[in-house]
C-alpha cells in the first residue's frame, strides 16, 4: 500500500500529526507513507521515523493557485497512491488528491468538500482533542464513533539529528557545560498567548542562579526583540548566561539544539509541541487559549494558566486590553513547577 498524507501547515499541528503517522504504520507496517508539507514543516517530518518521504508542498497559507496544484497532482499521480488522507479542513487542501485520481480520499467535513473526499468524516464533536481527530483518520469510519473507540496511540517523538546538532553548537559558539533551560517566549497566533518577558526573565534568573545553569531563547525572527528584552530584564551579572537564538537558527537547528535542554518553558505555540515531542520536562503557559483542545502530548508537562473569568477567550489580542490571563500568572508558579519537574 502507498499512502499520501496532505499535512498541516502549522508547526504545532505537524508535530501532533506524528500520532497519526504512528497509527498508520501500526495498522499498515509495510505501507509506504509519504507526507506533503510546506518547507517550514519538513524538518519535523525528517525527524519522524514513520515518514518514508517528506514531499514539498510549494504553496503556503491561503494560496489557491489551481495550476500549481494541478501540476503537482499530475506528478503525484505517477506514484500510484492507494489512499490519501487530507488533514487540513480547507477545500483547496483536498484538491490535490482528487486531481491525482487517488481512489480512497479521507478527511474531515469542511468547506464543501463533498466529492473531493469520498471517505468523509463529520462527527468532530465526538473527538474533542485535535490529535484524536487526526488519529481517527487512520481507522475505518464505521469504527470511529467516539474518542473512546480509538485504540491506544503513541505520542509524538522527534529524533534529533546529532550531526546537525554539533554543527549548530560550533556555529553559534554554544556549549553544554551548564544545564540548559529552553525558553520559547513567542507565539505566532498573537500577543494574547505571550507570557510577559519579565516573567520569563525571573524564571531564567532562578535557573541560572539556583541550578548553575544557562538559558537558550528559541524563536523566529519575530521573536528576536522579546528575546533581547528577556536578557535586559536579567541582572547584569547573569546576562552572559542567557543566549538569544531567536532568528539565528532554522527550525531544524532549533529542534536539534532544544533536544539538549534539561527543561523547557513555553507559551502555547509550535515550539511547545516540539519540546513535548523531544520528551523534555515542560512548563506550558496558556493565556487566551486552552489545553482542552491542543495540550502538549507528553507525560512530563506542568500546565499553567489563570482562572480569571474571561479566559479562555481564544482571541489573538486581549479584548479588554489588560492581558490579566498572562500578567497575573506569576513566575513563582513556573519556578514551583520547575522544581516538581526536576525532582
Amino acid at each position: 500500500m502507498k499512502i499520501l498524507v496532505v499535512g498541516p501547515s502549522w508547526v504545532g499541528d505537524m508535530v501532533m500529526s506524528q500520532s497519526l503517522y504512528k497509527a498508520l504504520k501500526q495498522l499498515h507496517p509495510q505501507a509506504q507513507l509519504d507526507v506533503l508539507a510546506p518547507d517550514w514543516c519538513r524538518p519535523m517530518l525528517e525527524r519522524m521515523p514513520e515518514v518514508d518521504n517528506a514531499l514539498r508542498m510549494p504553496l503556503g497559507h491561503g494560496d489557491l493557485q489551481l495550476a500549481v496544484r494541478w501540476k503537482l497532482a499530475k506528478q503525484l499521480k505517477q506514484s500510484h497512491y492507494d489512499w490519501a488522507i487530507t488533514q487540513p479542513n480547507s477545500l483547496k487542501a483536498a484538491l490535490i488528491p482528487w486531481f491525482a485520481g487517488i481512489k480512497q480520499r479521507t478527511g474531515w467535513k469542511g468547506e464543501s468538500r463533498y466529492g473531493l473526499l469520498n471517505d468523509l468524516r463529520s462527527n468532530k464533536q465526538a473527538f474533542p482533542l485535535m490529535v484524536e481527530r487526526y488519529v481517527s483518520l487512520a481507522h475505518p469510519k464505521s469504527n470511529m464513533t467516539s474518542a473512546e473507540a480509538l485504540p491506544g496511540y503513541g505520542h509524538p517523538a522527534l529524533a534529533a539529528n546529532i550531526n546537525n546538532q554539533q554543527q549548530a553548537l560550533a556555529q553559534l559558539k554554544l556549549n553544554t557545560q551548564q544545564p540548559i533551560l529552553a525558553l520559547c517566549p513567542g507565539a505566532e497566533f498573537g500577543p494574547a498567548k505571550r507570557w510577559p518577558e519579565q516573567h520569563y526573565a525571573k524564571v531564567a534568573a532562578h535557573w541560572i542562579e539556583q541550578c548553575q545553569g544557562q538559558a537558550w531563547i528559541f524563536g523566529s525572527d519575530k521573536d528576536q526583540t522579546v528575546g533581547e528584552q528577556i536578557i535586559e530584564h536579567l541582572p547584569k551579572a547573569l546576562q552572559s548566561h542567557c543566549h538569544n537564538l531567536a532568528g539565528k537558527t532554522k527550525l531544524a537547528e532549533a529542534i536539534d539544539l532544544m533536544a539538549l535542554a534539561k527543561l523547557a518553558i513555553s507559551n502555547d505555540s509550535g515550539l511547545m509541541h516540539i519540546a513535548a515531542a523531544l520528551q523534555l520536562p515542560l512548563i506550558a503557559v496558556y493565556g487566551s487559549s486552552s489545553p482542552q483542545y491542543t495540550p502538549p502530548l507528553t507525560d512530563k508537562a506542568e500546565i499553567l494558566h489563570t482562572d480569571i473569568e474571561c479566559r479562555p477567550c481564544f482571541k489573538k489580542t486581549c479584548q479588554f486590553g489588560h492581558l490579566k490571563c498572562l500578567t497575573e500568572l506569576a513566575p513563582e508558579r513556573a519556578i514551583s513547577a520547575m522544581k516538581n519537574l526536576i525532582d
